[in-house]
């Protein structure tokens, strides 16, 4: 199939790899031209994604209309320009498969109903699961999930994704496997606190645990299916985003338990760490729906309120006991 992937970071890049060995004919574009020039002219990603060679077959479009005359879209963009991007294509009525991962402030809607706003014709599906990109790129075997409201077009997505070492599932809880991959960002900072102020295995364990109670209480209420959290969405990607070194909303979390300022740590982070705005939309929703987050809010707090995080571990760790869920 002819697809176009719009975002040239790590996975898009990663992304455009695995499309072409799966067969397919893949054109990249990228919002800054000096960056997807560079890309081009050494077939590597070398800020982002250093020591992967890119296949000789990928094709390059700074032209975003032309990008986007093929049978698929993939979207690999920051949550920030989801929007303004998606916007200049309201036409376009192929198949357009979300990899982005964040909540709308004051809307609350995820990417796939950014997506529907701004392009009413098009088939979406959303892509998301324990998958760093530099480890796919490596063809390092790990599994996603494809879910669309239409069983048919989550299925097409899965054909077009699934190789040897890229496993695809399907789904049709469009909306829980948004919120899995959306919520995990912001536990995995406050799982990279835990490793900023020297917490050991049991503390992350514990994190994880009540994080995806927190996920899955929130995501049912938004109308998701609670087991849609326990899958590769959910415990997948909290899992790997939680203990990977590469994992950069992890990173930014440790720098910040490690008493760094956050200011600067976002300054100097190459990639966008997602759970940053995501802690405040989330935190929103959940006020919205009436749900108790505790990790949420008190990530918010971090991040927002200027909370130190040993008093935001305090006062989880102090909160009024009750049986688990």
């Amino acid at each position: 199939m002819n697809i176009s992937i719009l975002g040239a970071g790590a996975w898009g890049t990663a992304l455009s790899k695995i499309l072409i060995e799966a067969g397919h004919d893949v054109t990249l574009w990228g919002h800054h031209a000096a960056h997807l020039a560079d890309i081009e002219s050494r077939r590597e990603n070398l800020r982002l994604l250093p020591g992967v060679q890119l296949p000789a077959s990928l094709k390059f479009e700074q032209d975003l209309l032309r990008a986007a005359a093929t049978e698929v879209l993939v979207t690999a963009l920051p949550s920030k320009a989801l929007d303004a991007v998606t916007a200049q294509l309201p036409n376009y009525s192929g198949v357009v498969v979300s990899t982005t991962k964040g909540i709308e402030l004051d809307t609350g809607h995820t990417m796939s109903a950014v997506i529907a706003r701004r392009m009413p014709l098009a088939k979406i599906a959303v892509l998301s699961g324990p998958t760093i990109a530099s480890e796919v790129a490596k063809r390092i075997p790990t599994a996603s999930v494809a879910a669309s409201e239409h069983e048919a077009t989550a299925r097409l997505v899965q054909e077009i994704f699934n190789t040897p070492a890229f496993r695809v599932y399907s789904s049709t809880d469009l909306l829980g496997v948004e919120l899995g991959g959306a919520l995990k960002n912001v536990f995995a900072i406050a799982a990279g606190v835990c490793d900023g102020l020297g917490f050991g295995d049991n503390s992350k364990a514990a994190l994880i645990t009540r994080a995806i109670a927190e996920m899955r209480r929130l995501g049912v209420k938004a109308g998701a299916h609670a087991e849609t959290f326990a899958g590769l969405s959910g415990l997948g990607d909290l899992t790997v985003t939680c203990f990977s070194k590469q994992s950069r909303n992890r990173t930014f979390g440790e720098r910040l338990g490690r008493g760094g300022k956050q200011a600067e740590i976002l300054e100097e982070m190459v990639s966008v760490v997602e759970g940053f705005p995501t802690a405040r939309s989330a935190r929103q929703l959940a006020s919205k729906l009436g749900v108790v987050t505790p990790i949420i809010d008190e990530v918010h707090a971090m991040l927002y309120e200027g909370k130190h995080p040993k008093e935001g571990l305090r006062d989880l760790m102090a909160r009024e006991l009750k049986a688990e869920d």
